[in-house]
């Protein structure tokens, strides 16, 4: 397992996004898969950076890890803010105009497509996030 600890700041996002690249690319990662992991690390670290800790600084922790037998690559985002549980936000209508949609919640919904899976704790004091998506 590798992990990386920094500061929860949306300029934080391409060091996030740097770091797993560097571990999918080591195992041969198609590009449509990886493109997919970067879009969901550019929703959640945002999430967790406009969200988690208000006004005040805080930090997150992002661990990679990759299971060979079933291909599956974890990657998870951990954060001491406020609980929340980015799975139990309703999905929005996709039929619906945009008009006539709620904001937010779109980028979550993206990400719930295009992993394998999901899974949220709130342990500790933590928010854990993890992703699930298998390497072909």
């Amino acid at each position: 397992m590798k992990e990386l600890t920094l500061p929860a700041t949306v300029e934080s996002i391409p060091q996030v996004t740097a770091f797993i690249e560097t571990q999918l690319e080591a195992l041969d990662c198609p590009m449509k898969t990886q493109m997919q992991i970067s879009v969901a690390i550019d929703e959640l670290f945002s999430n967790i950076a406009h969200y988690a800790y208000g006004k005040e600084a805080g930090e997150a922790t992002v661990r990679f890890s990759f299971d060979a037998a079933g291909r599956m690559a974890e990657i998870t985002f951990m954060d001491s803010g406020v609980p929340f549980d980015p799975l139990a936000k309703t999905d929005p209508d996709v039929s619906l105009s945009l008009a006539d949609r709620k904001a937010g919640g779109l980028g979550i919904f993206l990400v719930k497509k295009t992993m394998d899976d999901m899974a949220y704790r709130y342990e500790n004091g933590k928010n854990i996030l993890t992703l699930f998506k298998r390497i072909a």
